[in-house]
């Protein structure tokens, strides 16, 4: 079978990263400051992949997933996470419903909130393991199966999930599989100054409106199968691919991943990886994949994809820094 080819014009470029600009203004219309975390948020979605939000409470993890929607047109549902949500909660369930003429009684599959397209996970960690599951079948093949039978999700489906990492009682750390399913981390830290004394002052007036539409689901496809298509050399696949081969202690050349890393990242990081590198480069004008793009995703793609050992930990090494010393001590060929 011959490959498919898409002929992406200049003009269909020039028209489609204006529109990506237009998403970002449009949320920043009701997210004050927190630039680089929009930044983050839509290289996410352009590269079709789901983001794990972390950051402490008020900071407005949720304003941020539910600006996204409405700057997209793009159908959106919240979920609370708690201890006593069931997987059936978020996927659905069978229900028994008897016919009115014929008085037959059958069974038909009514759809839970994941059936959507863009779904917040609210403090996903709130909820036992059992529960967490049940996204990801969701998550990596845009389907939920039940009862033998396979329905398919919305498209586009974009998962945003948030945790708070400093209370922890009562909480269910995400296993490492789930973990990687997301391809982002994205931290949301305190706001400076300046930008905080904006967002008290609208929020304690009238308050902020919505985000107005600027990105149709038919443009952000396009967008996503132009990301795809964003080249990337062979020496900058490789030099992707080293990095994430770098970050597994028992082989790695960068002492700082030997001595504080217990557990390096799987190849799904090397996708993850490239696929954000391409969309920060369309997001930055660019049809080719450099190497501080690769640079730049490096944090948010491996941040909870490698696990500090017990040393790392106690001496409070920051996977920030360790990341930092793996760029540096990786080189392209």
């Amino acid at each position: 079978m011959a490959e498919r080819e898409v002929a992406w014009t200049e003009n269909d470029v020039t028209d489609l990263a204006a529109k990506v600009d237009a998403l970002k203004a449009s949320m920043g219309r009701v997210i004050i400051g927190q630039k680089e975390v929009v930044e983050l948020l839509v290289t996410c979605l352009l590269a079709g992949g789901h983001a794990l939000v972390e950051g402490v409470p008020g900071l407005g993890k949720t304003l941020l997933v539910k600006s996204l929607a409405q700057a997209t047109n793009m159908a959106f549902r919240r979920v609370q996470f708690t201890p006593d949500l069931m997987p059936t909660d978020i996927v659905g369930t069978e229900i028994l419903e008897e016919d009115a003429a014929t008085r037959q009684r059958v069974f038909r599959f009514q759809q839970g909130p994941v059936f959507t397209q863009v779904l917040l996970a609210d403090e996903i960690n709130r909820a036992p393991p059992k529960t967490q599951s049940a996204l990801l079948e969701a998550m990596q093949e845009r389907a939920v199966t039940f009862a033998g039978t396979t329905h398919r999700l919305p498209q586009p489906f974009f998962v945003l999930a948030t945790q708070n990492p400093i209370e922890q009682a009562g909480t269910y750390p995400l296993p490492e599989a789930q973990l990687d399913r997301f391809l982002l981390r994205i931290d949301v830290g305190y706001p400076s100054e300046d930008e905080e004394i904006a967002m008290v002052g609208a929020t304690t007036r009238a308050g902020l409106g919505d985000a107005p539409p600027a990105l149709d689901v038919h443009d952000l496809l396009r967008l996503q199968q132009l990301v795809r298509d964003i080249e990337i050399s062979e020496a900058m696949l490789r030099y992707a691919t080293r990095l994430v081969r770098a970050t597994r202690p028992a082989d790695s050349p960068v002492e700082a991943i030997r001595k504080h890393i217990g557990w390096g990242a799987g190849p799904r990081a090397g996708q993850a990886l490239v696929l954000a590198s391409k969309a920060r480069a369309l997001m930055q004008g660019r049809l080719a994949v450099t190497r501080d793009d690769l640079g730049a995703m490096l944090l948010p793609v491996l941040a909870h994809r490698v696990l500090r050992n017990f040393e790392a930990e106690a001496d409070g090494v920051a996977i920030a820094d360790i990341l930092a010393a793996l760029r540096a001590g990786v080189r392209v060929e």
